[in-house]
């Protein structure tokens, strides 16, 4: 193993035409900055013929890897099995679209070698449209008020990690229904947040609707208790409430004319608004505690979170 051995994970997707560009770009600027560095590719189930690509510049440059998972299980994934197939000191997931400015990985790197074992690297301004960054900072602030970790400005979408946070992701975390960057929010470590600036996109962005409500779930529900704490209080402060109207109910049946402040207390009215309150209470909480009841269900399966279809070299 080298000693300061970068890893950078190339995260690739439907990327057969523009992978053999990201590939030079990094391994250029990197040997420029007298980094030592291998690149591990890591095609996500792409229906092109990305990894042909990948395995293709594997055989021609000595310190690329190609690695195929049997499907498309979305970036998070995909930077875990990176993760376990690297060997640097350091490790590096980065998109292979150009939206990871490779001279944010070099500063990132540069904080690595004075001990910094986790770096968080997140956007300044995410310019996505006004839509999606409403959305994704409303998201951001409310994951900050109500979930066991702190996210940065808008969240965190790369970082740079020591091999001993790589080897305690690879060994001692649960991959699934989760990411890497909340491991490593929830690790209690040190952590550098460094800002950067993110490239005008060109094209159309590969993360569908569904893809970020699946992420926004994983995210919130990997960590936040809040929905269970939610639940708990809800239920005393609807028990303190009910036993307060029925002690009223009964002081009004005892010392008055059956009013309530003036209003006649009608039976079967009371029972069934009291019915169709606690049915949706019960029903809201049945579905929350359901999200992590679905999750458990996961880990006990004991399913590999990815499977490596096929790798270059052998």
């Amino acid at each position: 193993m080298h000693p300061g051995k970068l890893s950078i994970i190339l995260l690739a997707y439907q990327s057969e035409k523009r992978l053999e560009k990201a590939v030079t770009e990094i391994d250029t600027s990197l040997s420029a900055a007298g980094i030592p560095h291998e690149i591990v590719i890591i095609d996500d189930g792409s229906a092109d013929q990305s990894f042909a690509k990948a395995r293709e510049l594997a055989q021609r440059i000595e310190n690329i890897s190609a690695y195929s998972l049997s499907r498309n299980y979305t970036s998070p994934m995909a930077q875990f099995a990176g993760l376990e197939m690297c060997t640097g000191q350091c490790a590096c997931p980065m998109p292979d679209d150009g939206q990871r400015p490779i001279a944010h990985i070099i500063d990132m790197y540069r904080l690595w070698e004075k001990g910094h074992k986790i770096i968080l690297g997140y956007r300044e301004g995410r310019d996505d449209g006004r839509v999606n960054d409403f959305f994704s900072n409303g998201y951001y602030s409310f994951m900050n008020r109500f979930s066991e970790i702190t996210f940065p400005p808008g969240g965190s979408d790369g970082y740079l990690i020591d091999r001993e946070i790589i080897d305690l992701l690879n060994t001692r975390i649960s991959k699934r229904n989760t990411t890497p960057v909340i491991e490593l929010l929830k690790l209690g470590y040190s952590t550098v947040f460094v800002p950067y600036q993110r490239p005008q996109r060109a094209g159309k962005s590969r993360w569908t609707l569904r893809k970020k409500i699946n992420l926004a779930l994983n995210t919130f529900f990997a960590s936040s208790i809040f929905p269970l704490r939610m639940i708990t209080w809800l239920g005393l402060i609807i028990f303190c409430f009910s036993l307060l109207a029925i002690l009223l109910i009964i002081a009004a049946k005892l010392f008055s004319d059956n009013t309530l402040f003036g209003f006649p207390i009608q039976g079967w009215t009371t029972i069934v608004v009291l019915m169709t309150m606690f049915n949706g209470i019960l029903m809201l909480s049945i579905g929350v505690v359901s999200e992590y009841l679905w999750r458990i269900y996961e880990e006990v399966k004991q399913r590999p979170p990815y499977i490596i279809r096929d790798k270059h070299p052998s």
